[in-house]
């Protein structure tokens, strides 16, 4: 297929690929062996200086934490931090009227018996004085007998009686298995923690993790998995464990448990092996560094995760640290000699260097060492290479185990009720705690949306279909809007000769079915299809020809000679261009690739394939999202793309850069401020509504983005509506809703996936918030995942069911796919400007940026 036909058909599940967050470590780990400070590098305990310029006049941003970071999930911030954002225009309902209504299920089981719940909050205090978490917690077990139901996270104790009064603390005393003496424990009553409170969520988090212990599953970060049902991948050295996410939030319907199927990739390559490979090479250190570093690894001892923060080359197996014995003193050991004392390690090369992972704050008060050294022999590699992911065999392998079926998910998740329920210490523990889980599946009523006609030329339509696709109809039908093409250029390899002319005929015959004429193109045949030689044709094709369009015929998808090309088309000479991979011109279904090719070379020359009937007028829709440089972490590029018209088929894009990293923006505003002028241009007018989906934001950046980029969009835009004139007293009606696309929520129509269209307002969704789920795609293979939108501001006036509407409608228009995609077309268009900025180009000339030259 061409290389730049992005598509957003249903893709397999996302195998989970243990790259985690740094910042979220395993909450107790085990405390690893540390280097002498005599071997240690003096500028490891530095801090890096993460201080940004022009913060002062800023508002805070998060600082990460739970859910603030983008691609894991919709994790629930502490009820506290949670942002309200349910207008009082949606105060009595926020759920929509239209459609067929449908009952679901989803991957949600209700907690009983928590409307009764009131829990007693005391302060513990122990002296002398303990900083370690995990012993704190073993001295106060000592008397769990004196407590029907408790929690202690280190500071605080949480019971369903109170431990005792306020005038009159209780006092217990300890002994220390570690030979460190007599504590004595003090308990004061501090108050109650009532429903609503934020801590009210996280005890029923902690006493779901107790219970999960009894099911004998090996917890690795957050999530739990099964080792003993691991799944072999022989032929590509993997392995499969079977796991499940687990989260209880606050919902319409009172406090749900969520369980997710997950999977943990585990490699049979060690970091050794990995070293082993790179020492072979010259510069052995640089390439091994880059290797490791930021790779999640697995202790083989004790199956704990760390991420790999850098390599000690001057530490060795063979170095030693002190190990502090029970009576209090510390003995140097080598590294050889505590793993073969403590976990019956030997290890074979004395002789390979460390690895080093940072604790972060929490694993650090629960007592683990600030720098954590491992054994690359003893370390097992997770998660899949890039290299790995574009193996087609490779991923097909994984997807026949990952890509679960409606109704097999529904039977998993309902073998882990049954093994929470039918164990007795997991029932006692709830009983102890006056809780009851369900043993089915929470219903939810919702609703399928009416199906959507598409529009092309001369006022003709025709049904979507229940599936959403509507490929088969665009072969004869005449395109909307088509741009005049004059003069294109063919650029190609001369040994490709034959294969050149084909694509130039079946371009030109498959145009002629949808009413374009597509003429004969210049042809340029090179002598070779090296990047200089290719960008050397380009100069002399595009000043010679000054051509509309150019069209690369290249052998294969390398992305170094994919960017040679879009820079020289993007930056130094703009012009629209599309590169085709040599295969998808033989392949059997040519033809049909063309059609697709063609509508793609409309659409970047100014025209459009199809539309949908939206009947609201002067309306602008934006999308937004941010892509990171892949050779560069600390770079990224917001894209927003705008519609201009009112058959959203013309936009306007336009492209930032991102210092340190930034999911958020601080130019949104002004880029807002380019479309609407963009917009007033082209129709003499402003919009009436400005409706923007945002796409990219994590849970605990809600916050900011309210109060940061919404507020600096309202603020630069109040100005423009101030001075209109006619219509006299137009005010700005603006909505800005966040799309969310990682999720672990899922929703099952019986034994089937709901159909596009589905929306659910109701029962899973947040009582704070203005939100919904649809379901915009036909999947065929495994479990659809539902986008979420979180509507942050809305002054707009539309009911929900308008919102919700709308945001389905433009799922239609991305003319990269004919049939849906997972989030509004603008939005889609956003994220693919963004990653060719990222990853190819850099910023495009803006002679382009009323042309979909991305697409």
């Amino acid at each position: 297929m061409d290389r730049d036909r992005d598509d957003p058909a249903p893709k397999r599940r996302r195998v989970d690929s243990g790259d985690g967050d740094s910042r979220s470590r395993d909450r107790e780990r085990e405390r690893e062996p540390r280097a002498g400070s005599s071997r240690d590098d003096p500028d490891r305990d530095r801090e890096r200086d993460r201080s940004r310029s022009d913060r002062s006049e800023r508002p805070e941003r998060p600082s990460g934490g739970s859910g603030g970071g983008r691609g894991g999930g919709r994790r629930r911030p502490p009820l506290e931090n949670q942002l309200k954002t349910r207008p009082a225009s949606v105060e009595v309902s926020k759920k929509g009227k239209s459609g067929t209504p449908i009952k679901l299920k989803s991957n949600h089981f209700s907690l009983s018996a928590f409307r009764q719940w009131i829990l007693f909050k005391h302060h513990v205090e122990f002296d002398p004085v303990e900083d370690r978490t995990g012993v704190k917690k073993g001295l106060l077990k000592i008397h769990r007998d004196k407590f029907v139901g408790y929690l202690f996270d280190g500071s605080t104790l949480y019971t369903i009686n109170p431990a005792c009064s306020e005038d009159e603390p209780m006092h217990l005393q300890s002994e220390s298995v570690a030979g460190q003496g007599t504590f004595n424990i003090t308990i004061k009553y501090v108050g109650t923690c009532e429903p609503g409170d934020f801590q009210y969520l996280q005890v029923f988090s902690l006493i779901l993790r107790e219970c999960l212990a009894y099911l004998n599953l090996v917890q690795l970060k957050r999530n739990y998995y099964d080792p003993q049902a691991r799944v072999e991948v022989p032929e590509f050295r993997l392995q499969l464990w079977p796991g499940y996410v687990t989260a209880i939030g606050r919902y319409e319907s009172g406090i749900l448990l969520q369980a997710e199927i997950s999977y943990k990739v585990l490699r049979q390559d060690t970091a050794y092996d990995l070293f082993y490979e790179a020492s072979r090479g010259r510069d052995f250190r640089t390439a091994y560094s880059a290797a490791i570093t930021g790779q999640i690894v697995m202790t083989s001892y004790n199956n704990k995760t760390y991420r790999v923060d850098e390599v000690n080359y001057s530490a060795t197996p063979k170095s030693t640290f002190p190990v502090k014995n029970k009576d209090g003193s510390t003995t140097d050991t080598s590294y050889l000699d505590y793993y073969v004392k403590r976990y019956g390690c030997r290890i074979r090369d004395h002789n390979q260097p460390l690895l080093i992972t940072r604790s972060n704050a929490r694993a650090r008060r629960s007592g683990a060492a600030e720098l954590v050294y491992l054994i690359p022999e003893l370390c097992i590699m997770t998660g899949l290479t890039d290299e790995m992911r574009s193996n087609y065999q490779l991923m097909r392998a994984l997807a026949q185990h990952t890509s679960v079926n409606p109704g097999e998910r529904k039977n998993r998740l309902m073998g882990f009720n049954r093994r929470l329920n039918d164990i007795g210490e997991v029932r006692e523990r709830l009983q102890n705690w006056g809780l009851t889980l369900a043993r089915d599946l929470v219903d939810i009523p919702s609703r399928i949306l009416p199906t959507e006609k598409i529009i092309v030329a001369d006022r003709n339509q025709y049904e979507v279909g229940p599936e959403a696709d509507w490929t088969r109809n665009l072969r004869n039908a005449k395109m909307i809007n088509t741009a005049e093409l004059r003069n294109w250029v063919l650029i190609y390899p001369n040994r490709s000769e034959r294969e050149a002319r084909s694509l130039s005929d079946m371009l030109t015959r498959v145009a002629q079915g949808m009413r374009w004429n597509i003429p004969q193109p210049s042809r340029y045949p090179l002598p070779d299809d090296r990047n200089g030689t290719y960008t050397s044709y380009l100069d002399r094709a595009l000043n010679e020809r000054n051509p509309q369009l150019v069209v690369c015929v290249v052998p294969n998808n390398k992305s170094d000679r994919y960017s040679a090309i879009k820079k020289k088309c993007i930056i130094d000479k703009p012009t629209p261009s599309q590169i085709v991979v040599f295969k998808s011109i033989t392949a059997r279904g040519a033809m049909s690739i063309c059609t697709k090719i063609a509508i793609q070379l409309n659409a970047k020359i100014g025209g459009a394939p199809w539309s949908v009937s939206i009947p609201v007028s002067d309306l602008m829709v934006i999308g937004f999202d941010v892509c990171h440089d892949p050779s560069n972490r600390n770079k990224s590029y917001g894209g927003m793309v705008a519609t201009l018209d009112n058959t959203y088929s013309h936009y306007y894009s336009c492209i930032t850069h991102h210092a340190a990293g930034d999911e958020l923006s601080d130019n949104f505003g002004f880029n807002v401020l380019k479309a609407v002028d963009k917009y007033e241009r082209r129709n003499g007018k402003i919009p009436k509504l400005i409706v923007i989906f945002r796409d990219g934001v994590g849970e605990g950046n809600l916050k900011y983005v309210r109060e940061h980029e919404v507020q600096n969009i309202l603020d630069n835009l109040k100005a423009v509506y101030a001075r209109q004139r006619e219509p006299k007293d137009q005010k700005l009606r603006l909505a800005f809703v966040v799309v969310s696309k990682k999720l672990n929520t899922r929703l099952f129509a019986g034994e089937r996936n709901p159909v596009p269209g589905t929306i659910v307002d109701d029962v899973i969704t947040d009582p704070l918030k203005y939100d919904f789920y649809l379901v915009s795609q036909t999947v065929r293979q495994g479990t659809v995942t539902p986008t979420y939108y979180n509507v942050l501001e809305d002054t707009t006036g539309l009911a929900p069911d308008h919102i919700q509407r709308l945001a389905y409608k433009f799922t239609h228009l991305y003319f990269n796919w004919s049939g849906t995609v997972r989030v509004p077309a603008p939005c889609q268009y956003a994220k693919k400007l963004a990653f060719l900025t990222a990853n190819s180009v850099g910023v495009a000339h803006t002679n382009l940026d009323q042309l979909l030259y991305f697409l």
